[in-house]
């Protein structure tokens, strides 16, 4: 493994203390932190969608069913996170999905 002849030292904040450093190639290509958009409900678990209740333009309340979602032979019922409109549902019955897959977004 060849080392580099001029590193480039960068400067990290932690906890309001200036660091000098060299950063790996994978820190400095990670992706960036974007915060949860609360109008996108995403799968916390990947699995498959056994019975949707709601469809577009449906008005849901809090605590309202929106869907079932099966992972690991268990059943979890997936629940309105506070009254809205349904925008759009991106899932069917019978439909496999991944971790973080988009399934309903909200107005």
């Amino acid at each position: 493994m060849e080392k580099e002849t001029n590193p480039k030292y960068r400067t990290l904040i932690l906890d309001y203390v200036k660091y000098r450093t060299l950063l790996t190639k994978k820190f400095e290509k990670r992706k960036p932190y974007v915060p949860d958009d609360p109008s996108k409900l995403k799968a916390f678990i990947s699995g498959t969608i056994r019975k949707v209740f709601v469809k577009k333009g449906t008005k849901v309340e809090r605590n309202d069913k929106l869907l079932i979602l099966e992972a690991m032979k268990m059943k979890n019922i997936i629940y309105a996170p506070f009254d809205a409109k349904i925008k759009k549902v991106y899932v069917k019955e019978g439909e496999m999905v991944p971790k973080s897959a988009l399934l309903i977004e909200f107005e």
